[in-house]
């Protein structure tokens, strides 16, 4: 089966996302909508019986309010960023891979046997829980990049549909006691979760509580987002993966290896979504144990701050402070009586407020470039007077050859001997 090395619905959701000029258009539309957003969430809030103004008092405090707040919602920014980064990676290209939150999975699940099953001293067995987590998530989203190549299958089907499957491998590592269950202790009930990596397999953090607290993950994912951002934007490499995500046929004319670019993107992509569960198992952002629920959504909140950012990795990090703080600020609405998953209702507007003013006016746009009538050809300056009449009397005039024309002077006494001449000086003329 012939391919053509690249995802057609990755291709075109890039191009909407760049409509083109008009950046003041789309930003004075990207405040309006956002400010529609708000308004709508603050409503939503009302109608569930709380108080709009509680509830962003209990975000703030929960987020931003003190140190601590910082510290939470920083541990929630770098797996975000993270993903974040991978899914602009794998947009460029033209492959769009929406299964994040599985590739998150199974970064969580290499790291976790790596780190329970080798005893390894130092600090040497965390670069190897790193490693292993971002390579057996590359090579889990390398899998739908072979399958596209060999099979046709649509990588946003492949990406999205492994994404239950690695929940399942997640459930019968837990539940299997030779595999990564945890340890039965006495005679108590073993539970579906993994034993706690060692303490010489997790990140350690800058400053102590109650102070702010920087993770050795935000420091990492920081790093890797600016890394990248100047790989795409300043090497050859970067030139090609745009160039197969806008136009794979002039790539592969241009001798890119169309198929082989693209399928690196996707595990470039997958092997961040691996990292980003490496830091879910490592940082204290979790139970440091492999668990079925771990990934928390962060794959999917991840390829949400990527769209905000419109493939951008340096955007992308500002986007993921904002997610993170709506992230860490959601578990304080409780308190105030309304219901913690208004959060992702809140971010799922300020998606549509960020996503949608580019693309509605790119299509305005080409309407109205559609909608211009054809450029009429010139008339005379009297269009009720018809064309001159010819005089009778005027002799006619030989047309006088051009360099790509063919017709010939008329043959003259002195003429003779010259049509060979004359037909060389046209053939260099043209």
């Amino acid at each position: 089966m012939t391919t053509t090395g690249i995802d057609a619905t990755g291709r075109q959701l890039l191009r909407r996302l760049n409509p083109g000029p008009g950046g003041w258009q789309v930003g004075l539309a990207t405040v309006a909508t956002v400010a529609v957003a708000l308004g709508l969430s603050a409503l939503l809030i009302a109608v569930t019986g709380g108080s709009p103004t509680a509830s962003t008092k209990a975000l703030y405090q929960g987020s931003m309010a003190t140190p601590a707040a910082w510290t939470t919602s920083l541990l929630y920014v770098a797996p975000l960023l993270l993903v974040a980064v991978g899914a602009c990676v794998s947009a460029r290209s033209g492959f769009f891979n929406i299964g994040q939150e599985g590739q998150v999975l199974i970064g969580a699940l290499a790291g976790a046997w790596v780190g329970l099953r080798l005893a390894v001293p130092g600090p040497l067995l965390i670069v190897l829980v790193l490693l292993a987590s971002v390579v057996g998530a590359g090579a889990w989203a390398g899998l739908s990049a072979l399958m596209y190549r060999f099979r046709g299958v649509n990588v946003v089907v492949s990406t999205m549909l492994m994404t239950f499957l690695a929940q399942q491998l997640i459930s019968f590592a837990v539940n299997t006691p030779w595999l990564l269950q945890e340890s039965r202790l006495g005679r108590g009930t073993l539970s579906p979760q993994s034993n706690p990596v060692p303490e010489n397999a997790r990140l350690t953090s800058l400053g102590d509580y109650p102070n702010l607290q920087l993770n050795g993950g935000l420091v990492l994912a920081v790093l890797v987002a600016v890394v990248l951002s100047l790989v795409m934007a300043r090497t050859r490499w970067g030139f090609r993966l745009k160039m197969v995500g806008l136009n794979p046929a002039a790539a592969r004319h241009a001798g890119v290896r169309v198929g082989a670019l693209g399928g690196i993107a996707l595990a470039i992509s997958g092997a961040l979504a691996g990292l980003a569960g490496a830091l879910l198992l490592t940082s204290p952002v979790g139970t440091n144990r492999l668990q079925p629920g771990m990934s928390l959504n962060i794959g999917w909140d991840g390829l949400l701050v990527a769209l905000v950012a419109r493939n951008n990795p340096l955007l992308a990090i500002p986007v993921a402070v904002l997610f993170g703080v709506l992230r860490a600020g959601g578990s304080f609405l409780a308190a105030t009586g309304v219901p913690s998953f208004l959060v992702d209702v809140v971010k799922a507007l300020l998606v549509l407020a960020f996503v949608a003013p580019p693309v509605v006016i790119g299509m305005l746009r080409r309407r109205r470039l559609t909608d211009q009538p054809a450029a009429t050809p010139p008339t005379p300056t009297d269009p009720a007077a018809g064309p001159l009449p010819a005089d009778p009397a005027a002799e006619p005039v030989a047309p006088v050859p051009g360099p790509r024309t063919g017709t010939p002077h008329p043959a003259g006494p002195g003429d003779a001997g010259t049509a060979s001449n004359q037909d060389a000086m046209e053939g260099r003329l043209a």
